[in-house]
């Protein structure tokens, strides 16, 4: 309830918190789990996060999308189907998320 001094910021709609002025930074691992992304923001994080992997070093990872209905599964092979630095990738095996995650060697070379 608002009394007659509560002031109402019209520009705040509530979507888009403040408290996050700068992006968040996370570490770079053989690991990437996606569940904490927005679907909008997959294609630029995957791209973003196995640039960083060759940087490191990093040639092998794996990329959680999780079981649900199948489409970030699909959205994720889609985009590795068609990225430069991806030599090949397949479903993990069971003890490490089965069809829930996807396993990616990326090429050595970079490209």
């Amino acid at each position: 309830m608002i009394s007659g001094g509560d002031e109402i910021d019209e520009k705040d709609d509530g979507c888009e918190p403040d408290w996050f002025p700068e992006p968040v930074e996370i570490p770079i691992t053989d690991e990437l789990d996606l569940h904490t992304f927005r679907p909008q923001e997959v294609k630029d994080l995957i791209g973003d996060y196995l640039e960083a992997c060759l940087e490191k070093g990093i040639f092998s990872v794996r990329i959680i999308h999780g079981k649900g209905t199948g489409k970030l599964k699909k959205r994720v092979g889609a985009i590795l189907a068609n990225h430069r630095l991806v030599e090949d990738y397949w479903d993990a095996p069971p003890e490490a998320g089965g069809w829930g995650a996807t396993r990616v060697r990326l090429r050595k070379g970079g490209e």
